[in-house]
């Protein structure tokens, strides 16, 4: 939920910023700020907005004089919020000078931030994650506490939210910015595949006929991958879908299915080339990405799509905030999230489809979206996807530490040897 980057790599500032907290004094009126070895704070602005507060945390005050902006990409989600925090940037050029893209896998996102935390030298102030980037920075501490700590930053969030309870699997350390993207679903070439699979039965006979004609990536980092893991419980029955530990069907299902398969790639998006260049038959999908792909072009537009699932997993994709980040650039970073909730910039996550609807929160249609957004959308939308989506109950993500669990005993148990 994922792993897809177009070509935006670019450096990080090589800034040396100072660690800063609030210490906030009980029943104290007055923000003691606390600064770390190195430059002053820059612009003075170390002070926190007397009326800006929520549980007993400050709001730290915007930047007098513009700063560096650094935001790593984790989930290839830049597709569908780059255009809202590029336009956050040009219209708020006095607290942002610039704002700098990187990109990595969500398995490389916890070493970058640990090593950065550790050296109490944050560069990277701004992450842009899946549930597999959240899960892993949850649980090894890597994140800012948001909400409640910041909550006047984000006044009805839970009310606006389309699917509150996507939102409360950050346990505060993340705000939703794209929900959607469900399955799980498959992409096949019709030509090769005409007695589609219906049943979870009936999917693992075809892959049996059909040795190293599936393909899939590592769920760790693949959205599709994620989806059918998290999906299969329900597909299969078992008696706690949300708990892996517990899982009595779907470990011994997996290893059986990975015998016809020849190898995992590490991203979803070289299952979908291998499928549009002929070398596959199916590739495990969820609904935004069969869309994207044939608004790219990487899959042939007249491929087909089904799905065995019995309930649909949805999507999910967050901003988090390092821990360690200066006040500057907490305060942006805290700015910048409220901002990409606004209707008008949630629009623009209708993007290619490519996490289809795409936006987090309610009354935001494809209409409000850019013209080349609605014509993309438009060109490969099928009418089945939103009937499933009508037509199933749809669940959140795994907690984290089920996800994490479930990753752990997937690369195990089913992964090991064969992920390249």
């Amino acid at each position: 939920m994922d792993d897809r980057k177009r070509d935006l790599v670019t450096t990080v500032s090589e800034l040396r910023v100072d660690r800063r907290r609030f210490l906030i004094g009980a029943g104290a009126a007055v923000v003691a700020v606390a600064c770390g070895p190195g430059r002053p704070p820059a612009g003075g602005a170390a002070t926190a907005t007397a009326a800006g507060t929520a549980a007993g945390v400050a709001i730290p005050a915007l930047p007098t004089t513009p700063i560096s902006f650094s935001v790593i990409d984790v989930a290839g989600q830049l597709q569908l919020t780059k255009a809202a925090i590029e336009d956050y940037g040009k219209q708020n050029a006095k607290y942002v000078s610039g704002i700098k893209f990187e990109t990595a896998t969500a398995p490389e996102l916890p070493a970058k931030l640990k090593a950065q935390q550790q050296a109490n030298n944050v560069q990277l102030h701004f992450v842009l994650t899946g549930s597999d980037g959240l899960s892993a920075g949850v649980e090894q501490g890597l994140f800012t506490k948001i909400t409640p700590d910041y909550d006047k930053k984000f006044p009805s969030l839970m009310d606006n939210y389309l699917q509150p309870k996507a939102q409360d699997l950050a346990q505060g350390f993340g705000i939703l910015v794209v929900y959607g993207n469900y399955g799980p679903t498959f992409t096949y070439d019709p030509k090769k595949l005409t007695n589609v699979p219906k049943t979870a039965d009936d999917f693992l006979a075809w892959a049996k006929a059909n040795p190293k004609q599936l393909i899939y990536a590592r769920p760790a980092n693949s959205g599709p991958g994620r989806s059918m893991l998290m999906g299969l419980p329900y597909i299969l029955g078992e008696t706690n879908p949300r708990d892996p530990n517990s899982w009595t069907k779907v470990w011994p299902y997996y290893e059986e299915l990975g015998k016809y398969v020849e190898y995992y790639t590490t991203g979803t998006a070289a299952t979908f080339k291998e499928l549009g260049q002929g070398a596959r038959t199916v590739a495990l999908s969820t609904m935004g990405w069969d869309l994207n792909v044939r608004v790219l072009g990487t899959v042939p537009k007249d491929f087909k799509a089904a799905s065995i699932a019995t309930r649909l997993v949805a999507d999910t994709q967050y901003v988090c905030i390092p821990k360690g980040v200066d006040s500057d650039h907490l305060a942006v970073a805290l700015d910048l999230a409220a901002w990409m909730l606004k209707p008008e910039q949630q629009a623009k996550a209708y993007d290619n489809a490519f996490f289809y609807p795409g936006p987090a929160v309610k009354n935001v249609t494809l209409a409000m979206a850019p013209k080349e957004s609605q014509d993309a959308v438009g060109s490969v939308v099928r009418p089945d996807f939103d009937d499933l989506i009508k037509k199933l109950p749809i669940e959140t993500p795994l907690e984290t530490k089920a996800l994490v669990t479930a990753f752990d005993i997937w690369d195990k148990r089913v992964g090991a040897g064969k992920t390249q």
